[in-house]
């Protein structure tokens, strides 16, 4: 598929259902072009027709925009068509597919605070903050970290885990791998990552 042409189909991937026209209205493309931006979405795993309509999921827009990164479209052109809820669908999809018991948007209190995604899997959680919207400087890196540490403690002092893990995913590919003993993720790599989970513990800022 044309570079350009995919990057365009994505503000097209809505969830629910959608015709071509709507398809077309949302990309504003030429409903033949819809129809092979379409085919060529479902030739890579991403949408579905049913009933004469598209059927997408949550965390087909990311999977789109990664497809593209992938291709070589630049992360910020694709980054602008993303929101943080594509991002938090995807990592929460990638988590409970490797069997975490996955939550969205944990809200804690006294004091407040907001988790992104947190998985669960025998009694370890992970605390994921989704950072998909620009590169950050190492400076601003520390500084989420430190807050997501912060998150992570508290989070074990008010839930029933033996130990939770901080951890930032991102949409770019950083030098860093750890900021401290937090890992940096791209998203790309977390499915591997959660894969070697277990193997890896011993790497990882650990609160228990």
């Amino acid at each position: 598929m044309n570079l350009q042409t995919l990057v365009k189909g994505i503000p097209g991937i809505i969830p629910g259902g959608l015709s071509v026209e709507d398809f077309s209205m949302a990309t504003q493309a030429s409903k033949e072009l819809s129809i092979s931006i379409l085919d060529n979405l479902m030739q890579n795993g991403i949408g579905t027709y049913e009933n004469s309509l598209i059927q997408f999921e949550e965390s087909d827009r990311l999977k789109t925009g990664i497809l593209a990164i992938t291709m070589g479209a630049p992360i910020d052109e694709v980054s602008r068509l993303l929101e943080w809820q594509d991002f938090e669908s995807l990592t929460a999809e990638i988590l409970e597919s490797r069997d975490f018991e996955t939550t969205r948007n944990v809200i804690l209190t006294k004091p407040r605070m907001q988790i992104d995604v947190v998985g669960i899997k025998s009694g370890i959680a992970i605390l994921i903050d989704c950072k998909h919207w620009k590169k950050m400087s190492q400076s601003a890196l520390e500084q989420a970290v430190k807050k997501q540490v912060e998150r992570t403690k508290q989070f074990v002092l008010k839930e029933k885990v033996q130990a939770a893990i901080p951890a930032i995913v991102t949409l770019y590919q950083y030098e860093t791998r750890f900021v401290g003993r937090v890992p940096i993720i791209p998203i790309h790599q977390l499915d591997a990552f959660c894969e070697e989970f277990y193997g890896n513990m011993e790497s990882f800022t650990l609160e228990t």
